[in-house]
Order: structure tokens, then C-alpha cells, then sequence
């Protein structure tokens, strides 16, 4: 077997399209074809766009290479419409840009990788105006674009040469088409296009000497007479060369083999009622929800109705229908009301029928999940055992519309900041102890009206954009509407290192709500295994983390309301005990919240859904089977069918925002900072404990006083510090297990979410020792090796260093001692920054967190202050945030920050040091 190696085609926060090899590619090429691809990137993005879609190569490409292989070739395409055989390298600026519509379908047809969330059509006109600069910069060196493409790869330089026309033959009622075929050439000073006869070739071209040229001429024509037998018998016969008239039928075979003839090389011009996707065609129309609905839910059903259509919906009456049939013909071209449509007698009479069936089935309605999975274009059987060949029939020859009220709704999903709702607003204003920006207000209001539709949907905005004060919202929405009405209890599934934040985020922004901790870690007056319905009374929201909720049998015999489960990624493996105890969870509602982009990996879509709307992706098997066929060719059309039909179906439950989007987000500010709290491990709290005891013991004995008493102290507040950040840190030796520090654990949380985003983070640490097990950590994470630095790097390495950070492609992650690297050094590509541990003095802190906020930073950056919950770090914190000027006052100047705390009594210094939540092990 060839020998592959994992890469695929990436596209950077930056808007740039990169040959990705990181330990997370999930694409594979053959040793030979990487190669190429290598040598073509290493040249920049642009000319490895534009090579990909020239050179030739020795096996399938993968999805992500296809993609940009097939718009590569729309460019070459274009570029050959215009003359090829041009010297004036200026004839590259006039290379058309797609319209707006096609490149909203080439995003929407874009398989699943890497930075897709990227991918807009503003994007793709950046990247196609680069091809043209890329592409004069290469006509540099040959005479003429012909020249070029005849370099790289002949057959490409024959596309558009030969040209194949179809009009209508309006005063011949037995043959109302004509065909002509011609080649083009260059005539005049100006180097202007001329269609000349085909006919005209063979004269021009006679003799020997120019029998080369000939057949190079015609060999497109040789290639499509190869695949297009309609083609092969108008070679065979010379007819070819000829000007015809053809009645209906004979257009229609002509028409229907174009993709034929336009991949062979040859350039088809038709109607334009036929030509960029206009084609006309009878239909049968379904549409679905006109009527309005007084009940909503799952289970609600909308009206069901069906009708023959052709065009852009101009109905067939029965009349017109029957007509049809007595057609000659069944696969055909007829002419309606002085329009020319499509028609296959027996494919729309069976696939009429087939909805006559559904409609039959569904004679009370059809459900709103069932009528969204028809809008996607997945029909009633998808990802089931259908016919393939009925599938692509009745999506062919099948219309599905929503009616007015389901178009409302729809509307209100896709654009939220249009649904106005007085009851949000007068709630929220007189119960969130906070002011929503506007894209999260938006945010609440479509989380309102899925949960009004009782169907499951993703929130997966960017990390920092606030998606629990969102939740919060939502929380307090229900509530309110609700009132005493018994409302069920929700359930929050959350990582065990994010209780703490939610805690805190409902006591400061929604107190009015009721909760309950179903955690060691709460010291719950009731024993967890106790918790039941009774108990519940009176509790909104029962949060509880993915690590323990298996072992709590009664969650699963309450019946939630909401349940909400945050970082939602940690479900995406289907078979872990974990993700098949919460997916046990029964409640009315599901919501998933995400800042990790759904849209890069298309394994992880189905076990996040099957949480969120069960059974609409199929089961696990049917999905992985339909995608490894689908994705067997990734250019076929059954590939891009399913990758626009799984946009289609899921995109109605995804509601995504992106920090670095101003038109959606225009107040968000450049700098966010927040405080990110750890829990302990069992080791840490055991060995906190411990810590603290014998600091007090000591104290108790000894009557040391002064330096000696301060000397005692800090040694034991550098213990504090170093427990917080990993047990390993204090015994000096071991290990860096991830498990054994609650801080290791939220960094790499945050760093996968930071991975998946493709950006870059800084990390500050007072520890030299701990730098290298933060590398290792975050080498894991990002697939890649990153740079370090501290006091001991030389002063000349460190300019390297830097300068290699800031190129695009440059290592992701920094790690650095804040001494060393607080002060001196431009980082903007970064922005993210992380404050591992603290060092209690907000100067300090803003210094480091000016390496990447400071000129010349293009992105928002976010601040996250590490603090283990409980300990020394969260008090200090606190006292900052109360008053800052606290970090003089009391804390001193940066080198003796600590020294002002060995001054306090023992009274105090114990307060300070203490644990302050009784934390229990597991």
C-alpha cells in the first residue's frame, strides 16, 4: 500500500487557505500527491489555490482539497472565456467574479474542515481577486495565457477554444432549436474574441503540417464524444460541423449531457431559461405550514399540501396537466403558455404519487421536526434504506416550501434581532441584574422561541461572548412565564471546573433562581444519593458535572424541563460511558453550548444532535455509513447533496457568532478579561489541607517574630501558589498528570476550544519549573510544538523567538515567566492570554496582558485570570475586585507583594490561607 501522510487544506482566522499537518488533520494524502501539494503551498496560499486546480494527480483527492481544486478550476474557467492566446497581462483583471449567488452556494456546499467557520463569501471574492494577481504575476514568464496553461497542463489549454451554441428557432414550429458549433480565435488589434463555424477549422487547419494542430483543437471534442453518446453520433455522422435544427427532443439530450461536454473542455452556451440553474421544469410542489398554529411543540402539526408547479411556481391547473400527458414523449421538453419546461412524465407521476402517500400517512399533519427535515431536502427516508436512484429523482423533481407561518418562524431562527417580543424585554429588565449587549439579546430570543417549539438547538458562540449569562436569561424567561405553575426543575451538565463560574453567575446576574449543586464539591446538606423528587421543590436549576452524573441514578428518573449541557464537546465520542449517561437525561427540551466549531469535524455532529433532536441524523451507524460512501468521491454530486442537505437539515439549531465579526458584534470590546475558577483535585485539597494545618500548628508553637515569622510564611505561601498549580510543582518531582491539577485541566479545556479556532495564546506563569509540563500539556492539545521562554533565555534568542510567534503560520502557543516576558515584547498575534497563577498584583498582570494587547493587534483579545476556587487566589481576588487600589495598600510594590501578607496576625493570615468551601473527595 502507497504510503499516505495526514494533512488537509485549512483556512486561517485570517481569512488565508494553508496546508494544515498538525496531529489533528484528519484527511490523508499519498506520499506523492503531499508532495506536490508541499511545494505548492510553500509559494503562498494563492499559488497553491491556483496550481491545485492545473496540475494532474495520482489518486482521489480528499474533501477538503477538492473543494478549493474545484474553485481553482472556476477560475482557470472564467480566465479561459476571455482570449487565451492575449499578450496583454492586464486581460487577468477581467476575469469575472462569480455572481453573489453562486458563491453563496459554493459556501454552502463547502465540506466540513478545518476553519470553516471562516468561510463567507466575502472570503472567496478576497481569495479569487488574489488568484488574478497571483495568476498576471505568473503570466510574467510566458507569452500568453495559452502558453501558460499549455505548460502546466495541455489539456486545460484547449477549455473554451471550442464552443458549442443552442438557440431558439422561433419560426419553425417542427424544429424550434438550432445548434452551431465554433471555435475561437483572435482577430483585430485589440485582441478581441471571434466564434468562427467549427466547419471553418478543418479548412483553415488543412495539410499536414497543421494536423497537430487540428487534432489538438478538436480533441475536447474527442473527450466529450467519449463520454456523451448524443456527442458521438454528431462526430461519427460530421454533423457536427454543421448548422442543425432539432425539434424538443433532440434539444433535450443535448441539454441534458452539457456537464458532459463543459468537463471534457468545451464551453456550451443556451438559453438563459436553461443556463445558471434556471432551468424550467415541472414539479410537484410541497408546501408545508401556511396555516398559523395555536399550539406549538415537536408534536404540533402543521397542514400538508401538494401541487404541480413549473418555473418559478406558476401552478399547473389540471388542465395543463393532462396536456402533459398526452405529450409525445415521456422524458421531454414541452412548451407551457409560451415557455419551454422540463418534463419526465413517468419520474413526476412517481414521485407524485410518493407524496400522495406521505400526505396520506400524515392525513392529521405533519410534525414541525418532520417538516424542517423536508425543508433540508432530506425527504422522509433520510439516511435510510431508500433507493438511491428514487432519492435523486424525487429531490429532482420535488419543490419543498414552507408556508406562511413556518416561513415566519424560520425567519425568526435565522435572523433573531427581527423577532420582537415585548414579554423578553419588561422580563429580563426587571429580573437580569445585568444589560445584554444586543447579538445576546438575540441570542436569549432564539433560545426562547426553540424552547416555545420545544425542539433542541447549539448556541456556539465564541468563548468570551457570554453564553451563560444567555442560558441565565432563558432561565429566568421560563420562570417568569410559568409562575406558580409547579414549572419542572432544568438540569445544567457542566465540566466540574466551570461549577464554580455558574454558581457565581447566578448569584450575581439572576439570584431569583432557585438551585441546587449535585456535586461532591457543594457539601450539600442532603446526600446526593438521598436527592429526590421532594427535594426538588421549589429548585429551578439542578447543576451537576459530566464526570459524576453516572453516578446518580435518580437524575435520570426526573423528568427536566430544559437541560443544558455546556462545552457540549465533551459528548462527541458516542460510546463513552459519559456522553451515554447524559444522553439518559429525559427532558422536554435540549440545548448545547459550544464555542468549538461544529462545522470543522463532520464525525462530531451526529453524537452532539442525537442529544439535541434525537433520530435526526439517523443512528450512529447510518450516519458513519452514508458519510464514508458519501465521501468516497468528494466532488461527485451525491457528496455535495449530502453535505448541503446536512447544512440544511441542522442549520435551523445552530445559532453561531464569532468575536471578530463587527457586523454582528460592534460592542464588544478589545480587551475582555475574566476570571476563570479551578476546582481542586482530591490530591490538592488533600495536600492544601494539610499545608494549612501545619502552617498553624507551627505558628501556635513558635514565638518566632520578624524576619524568622516572615521567612516562615512566604515559605508556605509559595507552597499555597505551588499546590494551586499542580501537586508535582510542590514534591519537585513526578509526573504532570492533567488529572492531578484542577488548573491543567481547564487550560487544556480552553486551549482545545482555542485550538479548534486556530488562534493563539499566551501563557504566563511566575514558575520557571512548571513552563516545560505546560508545554507538554499544550504541545498535546495543539498537535504542535510551541516556544517557551524565561529568564534564562538568551537575550538574542529571544527576538527569534518572538519574530517566529508573530508569523501567521508560527507556533500557537507561547509559555513564559512573567518576569521574563512581562515587559519588552510585541505578541499580538495572540489573542488569548492566560494568567496561570496570579501574582497579586494588577500592574503586573496588565503588562504581560499588554504583550498582545498593545498596536498592531487586529482581534479582540481575552484575558483569563486562573483561580482555584476557595484557596489563597480566589480571597486575594476578591480583596482586588473590591477595591483596586487594595494591590498598593496592602499588597505592596511587585517585588514584595508577598510581604505585606506576613504581616498580618495570625488570625488574619489563617482567614486568608484557609479553604473556605468545605470540599469534600470523591
Amino acid at each position: 500500500m502507497d504510503k499516505t501522510i495526514l494533512a488537509e487544506l485549512a483556512i486561517s482566522p485570517e481569512g488565508h487557505v494553508y496546508l494544515d499537518q498538525s496531529l489533528n488533520s484528519v484527511e490523508s494524502l499519498s506520499f506523492h500527491d503531499f508532495n506536490l501539494i508541499q511545494a505548492m503551498f510553500l509559494k503562498g496560499g494563492s499559488f497553491g489555490i491556483l496550481q491545485i486546480g492545473i496540475q494532474e494527480f495520482s489518486s482521489l483527492l480528499p474533501p477538503s482539497f477538492q473543494f478549493w481544486r474545484q474553485f481553482s478550476k472556476d477560475f482557470i474557467t472564467e480566465c479561459c472565456k476571455l482570449n487565451p492566446f492575449s499578450e496583454d497581462k492586464s486581460e487577468v483583471t477581467k476575469y469575472q467574479l462569480p455572481n453573489y449567488i453562486q458563491i453563496q452556494e459554493t459556501v454552502k456546499n463547502a465540506p466540513f474542515m478545518k476553519g470553516a467557520e471562516y468561510l463567507n463569501p466575502e472570503l472567496l471574492e478576497n481569495i479569487w481577486l488574489s488568484l488574478t494577481g497571483c495568476l498576471k504575476k505568473e503570466l510574467e514568464q510566458f507569452q500568453n495565457l495559452q502558453n501558460y496553461l499549455h505548460h502546466h497542463n495541455p489539456t486545460l489549454s484547449l477549455i473554451g477554444r471550442v464552443c458549442f451554441h443552442l438557440a431558439e428557432n422561433k419560426n419553425n414550429e417542427n424544429k424550434p432549436f438550432a445548434f452551431l458549433a465554433t471555435y475561437t480565435t483572435s482577430v483585430s488589434e485589440n485582441s478581441s474574441l471571434q466564434h468562427l463555424p467549427l466547419r471553418r477549422a478543418l479548412q483553415e487547419y488543412a495539410g499536414e503540417n497543421n494536423r497537430s494542430s487540428l487534432l489538438s483543437l478538436l480533441l475536447p471534442v474527442q473527450k466529450a464524444a467519449s463520454k456523451s453518446p448524443f456527442i458521438k453520433k454528431m462526430l461519427d455522422d460530421g454533423s457536427i460541423f454543421q448548422t442543425l435544427t432539432w425539434d424538443a427532443s433532440e434539444a433535450h439530450k443535448f441539454l441534458k449531457e452539457i456537464p458532459m461536454m463543459e468537463s471534457s473542455g468545451c464551453v456550451v452556451k443556451v438559453p438563459n431559461w436553461w443556463s445558471q440553474g434556471k432551468k424550467r421544469q415541472a414539479r410537484v410542489v410541497v408546501t408545508l405550514g401556511d396555516n398559523n398554529q395555536s399550539i406549538l411543540g415537536v408534536d404540533s402539526l402543521l397542514d400538508f399540501d401538494i401541487r404541480l408547479a413549473f418555473g418559478e411556481g406558476e401552478e399547473l391547473s389540471k388542465e395543463d396537466w393532462q396536456e402533459l400527458l398526452k405529450s409525445t414523449g415521456n422524458d421531454n421538453l414541452v412548451k407551457i403558455r409560451g415557455n419551454w419546461v422540463q418534463i419526465d412524465k413517468d419520474k413526476l407521476e412517481a414521485v407524485l404519487e410518493h407524496w400522495k402517500m406521505v400526505q396520506k400517512a400524515s392525513k392529521n399533519g405533519i410534525s414541525i421536526a418532520e417538516s424542517l427535515r423536508l425543508l433540508a431536502g432530506s425527504g422522509t427516508n433520510f439516511l435510510k434504506n431508500e433507493d438511491d436512484s428514487f432519492s435523486e429523482q424525487r429531490a429532482e423533481w420535488t419543490k419543498v416550501e414552507a408556508g406562511s407561518w413556518l416561513k415566519n418562524i424560520l425567519n425568526k431562527l435565522r435572523d433573531p434581532q427581527n423577532f420582537e417580543e415585548k414579554f423578553i424585554e419588561t422580563t429580563l429588565k426587571s429580573n437580569l441584574k445585568a444589560t445584554l449587549r444586543p447579538y445576546q439579546l438575540n441570542g436569549v430570543k432564539w433560545m426562547w422561541l426553540l424552547y416555545q417549539l420545544k425542539l433542541g438547538g447549539c448556541l456556539a458562540d465564541d468563548m468570551g461572548l457570554g453564553k451563560t449569562i444567555q442560558v441565565l436569561s432563558l432561565l429566568l424567561l421560563i420562570k417568569a412565564k410559568s409562575g406558580n405553575n409547579n414549572q419542572k426543575p432544568h438540569l445544567l451538565v457542566l465540566p466540574a471546573s466551570l461549577i464554580g463560574n455558574w454558581e457565581r453567575e447566578i448569584k450575581n446576574f439572576s439570584p431569583a433562581l432557585n438551585f441546587l449543586i449535585a456535586h461532591p464539591s457543594a457539601n450539600s446538606k442532603i446526600s446526593l444519593n438521598e436527592i429526590n423528587l421532594k427535594s426538588l421543590q421549589g429548585i429551578d436549576v439542578v447543576l451537576t458535572s459530566y464526570a459524576v452524573i453516572h453516578r446518580l441514578p435518580w437524575i435520570h428518573e426526573v423528568d427536566f424541563d430544559l437541560a443544558v449541557l455546556d462545552e457540549a464537546q465533551q459528548i462527541k465520542n458516542p460510546g463513552t460511558k459519559q456522553t451515554q449517561s447524559v444522553k439518559k437525561v429525559k427532558s422536554q427540551v435540549r440545548l448545547i453550548l459550544t464555542g468549538t466549531p461544529i462545522e470543522n469535524r463532520l464525525g462530531d455532529l451526529w453524537s452532539l444532535f442525537d442529544f439535541t433532536s434525537p433520530g435526526l441524523l439517523g443512528t450512529a451507524q447510518m450516519f458513519s455509513n452514508y458519510v464514508k460512501n458519501a465521501g468516497k468521491d468528494s466532488a461527485s454530486p451525491q457528496y455535495s447533496r449530502f453535505i448541503s442537505t446536512l447544512r440544511g437539515l441542522t442549520s435551523p439549531y445552530i445559532l453561531r457568532r464569532l468575536k471578530s465579526d463587527k457586523k454582528i458584534i460592534t460592542d464588544l470590546p478589545d480587551k475582555t478579561e475574566m476570571q476563570t475558577f479551578c476546582q481542586l483535585s482530591k490530591e490538592q485539597l488533600k495536600l492544601y489541607k494539610e499545608a494549612v494545618d501545619e502552617l498553624v500548628a507551627r505558628l501556635k508553637e513558635t514565638e518566632k517574630k520578624g524576619i524568622e515569622r516572615r521567612g516562615l510564611v512566604l515559605s508556605y505561601l509559595l507552597r499555597f501558589k505551588q499546590l494551586c498549580n499542580h501537586p508535582k510543582q510542590w514534591h519537585g518531582l513526578g509526573d504532570y498528570q492533567v488529572e492531578a491539577s484542577g488548573k491543567f485541566q481547564r487550560l487544556k479545556e480552553i486551549c482545545e476550544e482555542i485550538a479548534a479556532r486556530q488562534e493563539k495564546v499566551l501563557v504566563f506563569t511566575q514558575f520557571k519549573e512548571i513552563i516545560p509540563a505546560i508545554a507538554v500539556l499544550l504541545s498535546e492539545v495543539f498537535g504542535r510544538q510551541g516556544l517557551i521562554l524565561h529568564g534564562e533565555t538568551p537575550v538574542k534568542k529571544r527576538s527569534e523567538l518572538v519574530e517566529s510567534f508573530q508569523q501567521e503560520r508560527g507556533p500557537p502557543f507561547f509559555v513564559l515567566s512573567l518576569k521574563a516576558g512581562g515587559t519588552g515584547l510585541t505578541l499580538t498575534r495572540a489573542s488569548h492570554v492566560i494568567h496561570f497563577d496570579r501574582w497579586w498584583n494588577p500592574a503586573v498582570e496588565n503588562q504581560a496582558t499588554d504583550r498582545a494587547y498593545r498596536i498592531g493587534q487586529k482581534h479582540p483579545v481575552m484575558v483569563h485570570k486562573f483561580i482555584c476556587q476557595g484557596t489563597i487566589e480566589e480571597k486575594i481576588d476578591q480583596m482586588i475586585s473590591m477595591k483596586q487600589n487594595l494591590s498598593n495598600e496592602m499588597l505592596g510594590n511587585e517585588l514584595g507583594s508577598e510581604i505585606s501578607l506576613t504581616e498580618m496576625s495570625d488570625d488574619d493570615l489563617i482567614k486568608m490561607i484557609s479553604l473556605d468551601i468545605h470540599q469534600t473527595l470523591n
